[in-house]
């Protein structure tokens, strides 16, 4: 049954069918809609059930439908009750409107509807203004109901390159001290979409201007103010440097674990001491800590944060991998080479961190030494120790014969 004998059937018993969120925000922003979502008015919970048997109700505490893969929800209310973003009473009933619906949300770009039969426009809180404007405002003084809207919004901003009018500032500002009420499962997801963005750095960036940065991601907001050698890195402080490698990862690779590694590999840099600055020895190990702490707070994947740690304690190796002699590179190769990040997404990230005229490569030489030089002939070796010296020797001596 396609949408549109769907919104016949609605009709027919008294309701009436709506897309509605971001799917309408997508279509006049002109991009593929990532979900379609839609807002039924007009029915109760057992009026839509026997209009559609074979409806999945997936929603636990307010009627939300599974049909093919595609989500209807009856028009609702939402009601706040305590502190935390899931502090809700929820009122849905037939007699609500889809402009009361639309209300309850978040921003204006996302409380427009489009009526599935006529066509129209429903955008009783000027979105589409704003869509033209490139604008994020909050559709009312509910927004400040729900804190998970902070990073919702900061995700937006990364992924449209949207403005954030002010009394939205001011209140996703307020919502500091509820910030700390949210899982950290809730908060990947949100970084996992913001790293999918093609400027990542946008996303913590409104996350600093508005003071809420530390909440959850205490060991970047710790990188602001930490000087650097200013010959290398005449962008500034470790926070921009930081926010520029992650976006010219996000240049080079799609990965979000690549693209997470290049975020965190220079964590370490707030945690020397700041006598020495702007000079930051060890920080790479000292990083190790830091992406463990974050990691741990926001329930992050171990290949994540193996592929972290990797980039953090290696990258200044990497860095200097032109000049390494052809022992060094072997071994070097050899445990990036088995670790979660591997070469190539090692080698992006040292590109990243480089300036721009520096090219490092040494991916396309670790696979092949890797994958061709190796211990298959040697079956008359029976010591794993010294076959593996006798592997590594002659890779260093494939690399001092053939590559120099």
């Amino acid at each position: 049954m396609d949408i549109i004998e769907m919104a016949n059937l609605i009709a027919g018993n008294g309701g009436r069918l709506y897309l509605v969120g971001g799917a309408v925000r997508d279509k006049y922003l002109g991009v593929e809609p990532a979900d379609t979502d839609y807002c039924v008015t007009g029915l109760s919970s057992k009026e839509f059930e026997d209009i559609f048997p074979k409806a999945f109700k997936r929603g636990k505490f307010f009627p939300v439908y599974d049909i093919d893969n595609v989500e209807f929800a009856l028009a609702r209310k939402d009601i706040k009750t305590g502190e935390k973003h899931t502090d809700f009473d929820i009122l849905t009933n037939k007699d609500i409107t889809i402009e009361e619906d639309l209300k309850r949300r978040d921003i204006t770009i996302n409380s427009m509807a489009i009526d599935v039969l006529s066509q129209e426009l429903i955008d009783p809180f000027n979105g589409i203004q704003d869509i033209k404007d490139r604008i994020v405002r909050a559709t009312s003084d509910a927004f400040a109901d729900d804190a998970l809207r902070v990073y919702r919004v900061a995700v937006l901003v990364a992924k449209y390159d949207l403005e954030i009018e002010d009394n939205t500032l001011k209140m996703m500002s307020n919502l500091k001290n509820t910030l700390q009420y949210i899982s950290g499962e809730r908060v990947l997801e949100e970084l996992r979409k913001a790293l999918r963005c093609n400027t990542p750095s946008k996303f913590f960036q409104v996350l600093k201007n508005i003071d809420c940065l530390d909440v959850h991601f205490k060991e970047i907001h710790d990188l602001i103010g930490v000087e650097q050698p200013i010959e290398y890195h005449p962008e500034g402080d470790a926070f921009n440097h930081t926010m520029e490698v992650v976006d010219r990862t996000a240049q080079m690779t799609k990965e979000t674990k690549i693209r997470f590694a290049a975020l965190v590999h220079d964590l370490g840099k707030a945690r020397t001491p700041k006598k020495k600055w702007p000079h930051h020895y060890n920080h790479e190990m000292l990083g190790v800590t830091c992406i463990n702490n974050l990691c741990n707070r926001l329930k992050i994947s171990n290949d994540w944060r193996k592929a972290a740690i990797t980039a953090c304690s290696e990258h200044m190796r990497g860095g200097q991998f032109n000049k390494m002699k052809a022992g060094t590179k072997v071994d070097f190769i050899e445990r990036v080479s088995k670790s979660m990040l591997g070469l190539q997404g090692m080698e992006i990230i040292v590109n990243a961190d480089k300036h721009p005229d520096i090219k490092i490569e040494f991916a396309k030489l670790g696979n092949y030494v890797m994958t061709n030089i190796n211990g298959k002939e040697m079956t008359n070796i029976t010591d794993y120790n010294v076959l593996k010296e006798k592997v590594r020797a002659k890779r260093i001596r494939y690399i001092n014969e053939e590559v120099t």
